[in-house]
């Protein structure tokens, strides 16, 4: 039994808040355990210049911790941003663009900013996991009427991200703060709703681990991603666009 009572193979509560605020075209708090994170999705009828009359869209992400996310409170990120918030960022992005059908989003540009409200573990993870709705809820308003193969979504399929890591030798799912600070073995697995890799991330903290651990870690983050993608399904009802 873990320190919070959970089994090994058990997510903290989710509870995810469509809707949140509502100036972006896609808003929504999700919460991991203590972990608070609100994903907005924002709409430019623009690209970037380097992709101007390519026909193709992009999405791109911003991350951020608020001062009040953590104790000792975090230093506001100003004119620089720190390299772990710049590598969490791209993660983000290259998460939700591997996938998307940019071709279909056409000459527009989104930006999810996700923002750290309160932090106890995962906070990439679950970010990548609300990014997802929130950007689902802004493509659902973008008017494609003129392209003439619209009725394609542009996006192929849902992705979401979980941790695992090894813990006194045993692999556990979705870490918190002090399993995360305790673990000899951390590693964060991005997937698709169809059970594809997008992107794994994992380290050894001064220690080894091996294959049989790796592909149990894995089996792990599988099901985690699972139960992911099935709450990621619930809260956006009738407006989820996968089969």
């Amino acid at each position: 039994m873990r320190h919070d009572h959970r089994q090994p193979d058990q997510l903290r509560p989710i509870r995810v808040h469509r809707g949140f605020t509502g100036a972006a075209g896609g808003s929504v708090l999700i919460e991991a355990g203590h972990t608070k994170v609100l994903c907005t999705a924002s709409l430019e009828e623009q690209v970037p210049p380097w992709m101007a009359g390519q026909g193709r869209g992009w999405i791109t992400a911003e991350y951020g911790m608020l001062p009040g996310s953590t104790s000792p409170r975090k230093k506001r990120e100003r004119d620089k941003i720190d390299g772990r918030s710049t590598e969490i960022q791209r993660l983000i992005g290259r998460s939700l663009r591997a996938v998307a059908d940019l071709e279909q989003l056409g000459e527009r540009m989104i930006t999810v900013d996700c923002d750290v409200l309160q932090a106890d573990g995962g906070t990439r993870t679950a970010s990548i996991t609300g990014a997802l709705i929130a950007l689902v809820d802004c493509l659902a308003a973008v008017s494609t009427q003129e392209r003439p193969d619209s009725h394609v979504f542009p996006l192929r399929t849902s992705v979401a991200a979980v941790s695992v890591g090894l813990v006194e030798g045993r692999p556990v799912l979705d870490l918190d703060y002090t399993e995360d600070a305790a673990a000899t073995v951390d590693m964060n697995v991005v997937m698709t709703g169809t059970g594809q890799f997008v992107e794994i991330q994992g380290t050894g903290e001064e220690a080894t681990f091996s294959q049989s651990q790796l592909l149990e870690m894995l089996d792990l983050a599988r099901s985690g991603i699972e139960q992911l993608t099935a709450i990621q399904r619930d809260a956006l009802g009738d407006r989820w666009p996968f089969e």
